[in-house]
C-alpha cells in the first residue's frame, strides 16, 4: 500500500493466482483448457509470422518494375 492507501494494480500474490485457476478449472473444466491454450498458441505464432513478414525489406520491388 502507498501513502494514499491505494493497492497498486498488477501485483499477483500467490493466493490470487490460486484463486484464479481455481475460478478458471470451474468455468471451462479440465478437458477444455488444453484445446483453449492449443488456440491461444496458434494465435500468437500467427501473430509472430505476419509481424516477420511485415519486416522484410521488399527491394525486390524496383527489380520487378523495371523488367
Amino acid at each position: 500500500m502507498n501513502m494514499l492507501g491505494i493497492v497498486p494494480l498488477g501485483w499477483f500474490g500467490s493466493t490470487e493466482i490460486i484463486l484464479i485457476v481455481i475460478v478458471v478449472l470451474l468455468l471451462f473444466g479440465g478437458k477444455k483448457i488444453p484445446e483453449l491454450m492449443r488456440g491461444l498458441g496458434g494465435g500468437i505464432k500467427e501473430f509472430k509470422n505476419a509481424v516477420k513478414d511485415e519486416e522484410k525489406p521488399k527491394s525486390n520491388a524496383k527489380d520487378q518494375e523495371v523488367s
